[in-house]
Formats: C-alpha cells, structure tokens, sequence
C-alpha cells in the first residue's frame, strides 16, 4: 500500500531512492515532485523524511523534460544566491548571473549575456552610475505621499492600515533579499528561505542558530513582536534574582523523580509485556523473578542517571543565567 495514496500497489510500482528507504508509488512521486519544482522548492526533500533526494532520482522519476530543465536551474540559482561574489544582472528579462569576486574596488561591471552588454554596479546592483555615489534604493510610494493626502480621512486610515498589514506579512530574506510571505498571526517565527536556505527569525530578521530564542534577545518563538526593552530588562532581572531557587526547586523534584521513576517504569514495562512477547511463556515465578531483576537493576543505574542529569545540567543552566543573561544585561 502507497503511504501517500493509501492504494494497494505492485512491488514494482515503488521506485527505491538513493537518499533514505522510504517508498512511494511513482504516480505519488510524480506528482510530488512536479508541484515542489513549480514551487522552487529545490532541493526536493522526500515526502516522509527530510532527507534531500538525489538529482539522478528527480531526474529518473520527472517525466517532462522542462520540468527537469527547471528543476536544474533552479538548483543553480539557489546555489548562486548564496555565494556573496555574484550579482545578477538588472536588465529586464535577463536574469544573467556574473561572478564578480574581488571587484569592490572596481565596481563597475558588465552582463556577458550575448545581446545584453548591461553595465551595473558592485555595491548596489543598479545600472552603473559614473558621475556620482550609489543612490539608496527608492521607496515603494506610500499612502503618506502628497497625492494620497487628497483622499478622504476613512480612505486614508483604512488604507494605512492595509499597507501596515501587508509590510508586516511581506518581508525579505537577511541573505539573498528574496520576498518571504507570512500570516501575522503570532505563528512560529523561525524562518527557513526555500531560495537560499539562510535560516532566520521572523522578528529582528537575521541570520540565527538553533539557540536565538533562548537567548535574552527578545524574540520569542511565538509572537507577533519581540519583547520591548523593559520587558527584556525586567525578565533578566528575575531570572538573575530568581535562580538560584528556581534551579534548586526543578533539582529537588528531579532527583527523587528520576531516582524513583525510573525503577517503577522499567518495572512495569516487563509486567506489562504483550501476549506474543517473550514474557507470556514464562512461569510466575520467572515473572516474579524477570521483574524483580529489571527493578533491581534500574535501581542502580538511575542513582548514576540522577547525578548526571543534575551534575550537568545544574552547571549549565548557571552559565547560561549568569553569564549570558548578565553580559546582555551589562550591555
């Protein structure tokens, strides 16, 4: 049976991939990878897994040959965009790439596109400019011009409004500057751009690691806005003031939890052995004795757990307390 489709399906109608093990039938795939190419979703990752499937597998399962051309170029742009040395090219319709490594001091270039010739510039990727300074670039007019002063006040507030809305869902990638689309509905603020693959948070809009939401920066993971600077201050504040109780409180219960825990778990996880497992053909008394065993042992085993848990996270949450939390409050 398919996983995608849910229909049952011949042994040859599941192509094997060369990235992970899973199985789909090759209408399921086909389909799959169509809509993720027309996407620009590239790589394509599988449809169970995140592993990234092979380009000899996209290549075998794509029927149509522009979508395969797609696909190609696709992988090419994404690759470009994350190299800093390349710039595209601004004429209309041409999207030329020019690899223009060590040329900040001679930033005047030149598309290699036969029939184009366009030349532009380094630094701010505009038509080349000769008799001045690069020119910042010009704004998207908004309802605050004069011409829109003429509109009725209703107009104007709704229309800022609407225009508040969409810069709020509409913003682009810290990297290759592509346009990321979002509902602003508090939703997870951990981006990942599908062009270039710079991960990044929807709220100060840069470049993070996995860590940036524990760190006393003010984005939260859920939210519509990063904290403000006095709820930041005030938050370091208690956490600073309030550590040493808390981290004792989580270790007081952690001990006797783990401690205790762990033998009462181990010990029902072999009493409650199914019927077709190894315990059903045991006598009561070899239960008695298989249970009693598991209990003994994690008894000595979780005392070890126990101080490991608490010998190596109790220091680590210190260090992260007063040491982040405090050089971000000293700043």
């Amino acid at each position: 049976e398919c996983p995608l489709c849910l229909l049952p399906q011949p042994p040859e109608a599941f192509p094997s991939l060369a990235s992970c093990t899973h199985r789909s039938c090759w209408a399921c795939l086909q389909q799959y990878l169509r809509l993720a190419v027309s996407e620009s979703r590239v790589p394509v990752s599988c449809p169970h897994c995140p592993a990234a499937l092979l380009p000899a597998d996209v290549h075998r399962l794509l029927p149509e040959p522009a979508l395969r051309d797609k696909y190609e170029e696709f992988l090419l742009r994404r690759l470009l965009v994350a190299d800093p040395g390349t710039r595209w090219c601004p004429a209309p319709d041409c999207s030329y790439a020019v690899f223009a490594h060590g040329c900040a001091e001679c930033p005047r270039l030149t598309c290699g596109r036969e029939g184009c010739g366009t030349e532009f510039c380094y630094h701010c990727r505009q038509p080349w400019h000769p008799d001045g300074p690069c020119a910042p670039m010009p704004e998207v007019p908004s309802l605050a011009t004069p011409t829109a002063q003429l509109a009725q006040p209703e107009e104007l507030a709704h229309g800022e409004a609407l225009a508040q809305a969409e810069a709020e869902d509409i913003k682009v990638c810290p990297r290759c500057s592509a346009f990321i689309m979002k509902i602003n509905d508090g939703s997870c603020n951990r981006m990942n751009c599908t062009v270039c693959g710079c991960l990044f948070c929807w709220l100060c809009l840069r470049e993070i690691s996995d860590v940036h939401f524990l760190s006393p920066s003010g984005c939260t993971f859920w939210g519509k806005r990063p904290w403000s600077r006095t709820r930041r201050i005030l938050w370091q504040l208690g956490m600073v003031l309030g550590a040493p109780m808390v981290i004792s409180l989580a270790a007081g219960v952690a001990v006797p939890v783990i401690t205790i825990g762990i033998p009462i778990y181990m010990g029902r996880k072999v009493l409650a052995g199914g019927p077709g497992s190894r315990r059903s053909s045991l006598s009561g008394c070899q239960q008695c004795l298989s249970v009693t065993s598991s209990v003994l042992l994690s008894l000595f085993v979780s005392p070890i757990i126990t101080a490991l848990t608490v010998g190596v996270g109790v220091p680590l949450m210190l260090t992260y307390v007063y040491g982040t939390v405090v050089l971000s409050l000293c700043r």
